[in-house]
């Protein structure tokens, strides 16, 4: 894993760096191509150099979030604000993530792809990669 996603793990309280590390892991283990590092304060995971997956600390819990995850057809993921395609979930302990689901969602990461990293030479505009 990253030492830095590490440290940012490490510095949480503990239920939630038992709920980062879970994530962290998982998301190495079934995304094992993708680059990690801390991007904007936040772990985030990247497949030529495309953001894919992430989480963070928020108010209502880990929020962990597919850049792509609208396109996911996944009714536990909830859409962002819908400028972008970003769908999200939410957990307050480790016990509530189900590992089977997000495996597929990890899988779906990698096949269902918009371009975010080429977003400002497309003038704020997503253009399906995958």
């Amino acid at each position: 894993m990253n030492n830095d996603i590490q440290l940012y793990n490490a510095n949480q309280s503990a239920e939630d760096a038992k709920i980062c590390s879970l994530l962290a892991l998982e998301i190495d283990r079934n995304l094992p191509e993708a680059e990690s590092k801390i991007w904007h304060r936040h772990p985030v995971w990247f497949i030529d150099k495309n953001p894919i997956v992430g989480y963070s600390k928020q108010k209502a819990g880990i929020r962990l979030m597919f850049w792509s995850g609208v396109s996911f057809d996944e009714k536990q993921l909830q859409a962002g604000t819908g400028k972008f395609k970003d769908a999200s979930i939410f957990y307050n302990s480790a016990e509530e993530i189900e590992l089977q689901d997000l495996v597929r969602w990890l899988a779906k990461s990698r096949e269902i792809q918009w371009d975010y990293k080429n977003i400002v030479k497309h003038k704020g505009v997503l253009e399906r990669l995958k």
